[in-house]
């Protein structure tokens, strides 16, 4: 099982990007509290890149800015990738099925919308395999 939920503050403005066959993906950073303190009694915190896509990629686009408050599930990814130095590196990410704003209000002259559609990933692993001719067998 791979089920992740974190509760954190967004770092900075979200990033809005599509992809070439114009499928919107947002991608942002969480700061996520430890439950642990340093010893000077401060609070340490992991910072998360989380990638969401298509309609709540927009909806989140338009109403989340740094600092706001915001409740995620969704799953670990791991990607691997080899650097200029010939080293292979790794980097979590979180693919989100589910973001949901936590802010008690608004900023001002923002409205927030009641609920984020949910993001069903059997529909979108078979709309990109298709675009990205990968033949899926059967499995999903």
């Amino acid at each position: 099982m791979n089920y992740i939920i974190l509760t954190g503050r967004l770092t900075a403005d979200p990033i809005l990007r599509y992809t070439p066959t114009g499928v919107p993906v947002l991608g942002f950073t969480l700061a996520v509290d430890r439950r642990s303190k340093t010893p000077e009694g401060e609070r340490e915190a992991d910072f998360i890149d989380i990638v969401v896509w298509r309609k709540q990629a927009e909806i989140c686009a338009n109403y989340l800015k740094k600092g706001r408050l915001v409740g995620v599930e969704g799953r670990l990814e791991i990607s691997k990738f080899q650097g200029s130095d010939g080293q292979v590196h790794r980097k979590p990410r979180v693919i989100a099925y589910r973001v949901e704003f936590l802010d008690s209000k608004p900023r001002e002259g923002e409205e927030v919308p009641e609920e984020v559609p949910t993001f069903d990933e059997d529909a979108f692993i078979e709309d990109i395999s298709q675009k990205i001719d990968i033949d899926l067998g059967g499995d999903v």
